[in-house]
């Protein structure tokens, strides 16, 4: 083997290690942008659940408020049915 074909073939060696480091550091450099991706979905997916069960907690309070104002409500008006089915037997009756 001569001098010129051996650094032929370290140079065409040299080359093809040059393109793998190459397309490794591209595979490295889309695993890191990936994972910050996936650490910015994780974010947003932690604070849509945050925000889901305050939604729930805030849900929850105003149906039993609205049902207590509801009951107070109905308790009112049969109250005052009540009252007017009484005037109206006493009147009926003197």
């Amino acid at each position: 083997m001569s001098q010129g074909s051996s650094s032929k073939r370290f140079q065409q060696t040299q080359a093809q290690v040059d393109e793998v480091v190459g397309i490794m550091r591209t595979n490295v450099e889309k695993v890191l942008e990936r994972d910050q991706k996936l650490s910015e979905l994780d974010d947003r997916a932690d604070a849509l659940q945050q925000g889901a069960s305050q939604f729930e907690q805030q849900a929850g309070k105003l149906k039993r408020k609205y049902w207590w104002q509801n009951l107070k409500m109905m308790l009112i008006l049969g109250l005052i049915g009540l009252v007017i089915l009484i005037i109206i037997i006493v009147a009926a009756t003197h």
